[in-house]
């Protein structure tokens, strides 16, 4: 069967190269699991303004419910999968009864640009066969993975709750490990409508390029200027900063801003760090400067963000 020329998934490694190597493909997203369970729920699940730095996938397999935001209002019925991307903020509803089988995941990209970067709304499609036998081997295969404190993200979403629960990724068996990353891929890949994400021709990504995204990803607390990040790669400020924007489409100084403040973003959602901690460890030199720059970029100060996250329904 021949190969088709568009994957979403997939970057295709080519520049020049033979047609053996030209036919490769490199997986350029992968998933770390943080939770999964089936869980019934009831009136308790009564939860506004939660915002997330993980993506989560919903399968309802009986009752009803509702997740919304300030766009759109999606009805939880049964025989439906339900998607809320990583920093999408959300109220989550249940009147009386709700049974469903969730995950919870973090993203990773090679470019460091997520597959939901362009797309932080709530989606629904209706479920195939495939998909309630990929969640339930999800869960069978990955016991013990449920939130056992609570179903509030208030009491769930902390740092030191996220790291207990990756680190039993590390304890995977190998065939389970890959196994759970295949699951992720196929129930994300369900979602590849359209509308949620635009397919482009995969193209070839300088070393240098990707280095750099590695490197910014590392060491956002560094001051990470041009020409610093330019001498790296040995090639002069211009030169770098125009072929960083041809393939990631921002030029270096932009891209690093957005990280920060997205990093910033998920210390704030996933902690209770002060800010002029987390000013720091994101690269910002003074509070000052993080605060101006964050509302610039969320239309919020960090103390009305945090306070708009945390907020529950009275």
């Amino acid at each position: 069967m021949p190969k088709t020329d568009i994957c979403l998934f997939c970057r295709e490694a080519s520049n020049g190269q033979s047609p053996a190597t030209m036919d490769k493909r490199i997986l350029k997203y992968s998933f770390s699991l943080l939770n999964t369970d089936h869980v019934k729920l009831d009136s308790r699940w009564n939860y506004k303004h939660v915002i997330s730095p993980y993506h989560r996938i919903y399968y309802i397999n009986e009752g009803d419910g509702e997740i919304s935001n300030e766009e759109k209002t999606l009805k939880l019925e049964t025989g439906y999968l339900y998607l809320i991307p990583s920093f999408t903020l959300c109220n989550l509803v249940c009147p009386d009864f709700l049974s469903q089988y969730f995950v919870q995941f973090f993203e990773e990209s090679s470019d460091g640009v997520s597959l939901f970067a362009g797309s932080r709304s709530l989606w629904k499609i209706q479920a195939m066969e495939i998909d309630v036998i990929n969640f339930k081997r999800l869960v069978d295969i990955n016991p013990g993975r449920g939130i056992n404190r609570s179903d509030n993200p208030k009491v769930y979403e902390k740092n030191r709750y996220y790291q207990e629960y990756q680190k039993l990724n590390n304890y995977q068996q190998m065939a389970a490990f890959l196994e759970t990353q295949g699951i992720l891929l196929q129930l994300v890949s369900r979602f590849s409508v359209p509308e949620l994400a635009v397919l482009k021709t995969p193209r070839y990504i300088p070393n240098r390029i990707l280095d750099t995204i590695g490197f910014i990803a590392l060491n956002l607390h560094l001051p990470l200027s041009i020409s610093f990040l330019a001498g790296r790669v040995n090639v002069n400020d211009e030169y770098f900063s125009r072929q960083f924007q041809q393939y990631t489409g921002l030029r270096p100084s932009a891209y690093i801003m957005d990280k920060r403040i997205e990093r910033a973003q998920y210390l704030m959602v996933s902690s209770q760090a002060e800010f002029s901690e987390i000013a720091g460890s994101t690269g910002f030199g003074s509070l000052s400067h993080f605060s101006r720059s964050f509302k610039k970029v969320t239309g919020l100060t960090p103390r009305a963000y945090r306070r708009k996250v945390y907020e529950a329904a009275t």
